[in-house]
């Protein structure tokens, strides 16, 4: 089974706006990452989609999870600050799921597996509306692939 890790795509500059940046949504350039995300992921089973409860998270998926008649669920393990190894403990339940979440909880995860000696295909990153194909075996990550953002 596959899970797809997704950064939530471009959402402006931390601090660029007038209110919360817990409140900030996708810019343009982001809401044609997401767009893009559903091509992306075309070919691939998706069966849930879940999301960190900021915005640019959920608005990253959102096309996807329409484009399969999907709802997405919120989720507290992928907000900013989550525990990354708690995600990583929780691969096992999450099968054929998209999850969106942020640059800290990704890069947390992704470095968690590489020092646990998880061959990953391409360098270690995470950029905006990149996605990460974590294969997932006896609850295991036993392998990842990077995929990179769909063009903004």
């Amino acid at each position: 089974m596959t899970v797809f890790l997704i950064r939530h795509a471009e959402a402006g500059q931390r601090g660029g706006g007038s209110g919360p940046d817990e409140l900030r949504e996708l810019d343009d350039a982001g809401r044609r990452q997401a767009n893009g995300m559903v091509r992306l992921l075309a070919t691939e089973r998706v069966d849930r989609v879940l999301s960190s409860w900021y915005p640019r998270c959920r608005q990253t998926v959102e096309p996807l999870a329409a484009a399969r008649r999907l709802s997405v669920e919120e989720d507290e393990g992928l907000a900013e600050g989550a525990d990354p190894r708690a995600l990583v403990a929780r691969m096992g339940d999450l099968d054929h799921s998209a999850l969106s979440s942020h640059g800290d909880v990704i890069s947390g995860v992704i470095v968690e597996l590489d020092e646990a000696g998880v061959p990953l295909d391409g360098a270690l990153r995470w950029k905006k509306a990149s996605t990460w194909a974590l294969e997932v075996r006896g609850g295991k990550v036993v392998s990842g692939r990077y995929l990179p953002p769909p063009p903004g």
